[in-house]
């Protein structure tokens, strides 16, 4: 595993943003662990979020596109973050841009934020976590609504590696419907790998008990494929 997934996995930690124990979902599921990016919240935060996502994104995708999508409303900071961590450690000017949950008909008019979307632009998708693919179904549309744009795929942070809509987690049902890749920073099988019985931010976060909970998580609720 590369060292910034290492590094990442316990920044998500310490950050309180990834947490082990019971957590009920918006589906219903029973989860013994839960993410919540929303915690991220001071400038060290951001900005040490934004150089994982730089790095990630630069690793799947190289510098072979030239606007970064972030959805209303957690893909907003996660974009702008990223796009300058992005600027520093490759030296390359990508726009950020999101979309407004309702279009506005006065001053800054439209349903876009940030950078405007044109013909020939490449695009790549930021968000947090997904496990339906909802907000994609919600942000496809608007993205190709602006013209003769390729998205060239979607980054989230952490790949929960469970069941989607169907058998397959969302990220592969995502690929599989709207043909362009969907990678995470870092799946939860790297984040077992890297934590199991391993002292975290002053103590073992994934000690035997949790990590049976999130074995037997995933005979319930693992994907087929990941």
């Amino acid at each position: 595993m590369e060292q910034y997934k290492q590094e990442f996995i316990e920044f998500m930690v310490k950050s309180d943003v990834l947490r082990f124990g019971e957590f009920t979902l918006k589906s219903g599921r029973k989860s013994p662990f839960f993410m919540n990016a929303g915690l991220y919240v001071t400038g060290e935060q951001l900005t040490k979020l934004g150089e994982y996502y730089a790095k990630a994104i630069h690793d799947n995708y190289g510098d072979d596109f030239d606007v970064l999508f972030g959805p209303a409303y957690k893909g907003i900071p996660l974009s702008v973050a990223t796009v300058m961590a992005y600027h520093k450690l490759y030296g390359k000017e990508i726009r950020y841009c999101s979309n407004r949950k309702e279009a506005k008909d006065h001053g800054d008019a439209g349903i876009l934020l940030g950078s405007p979307i044109k013909d020939g632009d490449r695009v790549v998708i930021i968000e947090d976590v997904t496990t339906s693919g909802k907000s994609i179904e919600e942000t496809f549309p608007i993205i190709k609504a602006q013209g003769d744009v390729e998205i060239k795929g979607l980054m989230v942070s952490l790949n929960r590696m469970e069941r989607g809509k169907g058998e397959k987690s969302a990220l592969v049902e995502i690929t599989e419907k709207y043909g362009f890749p969907a990678n995470a920073i870092v799946s939860m099988s790297d984040v077992v790998e890297h934590l199991y019985n391993k002292e975290c931010n002053g103590k073992v976060v994934i000690d035997d008990k949790i990590k049976a909970d999130i074995d037997e998580y995933y005979k319930q609720y693992g994907a087929v494929n990941n």
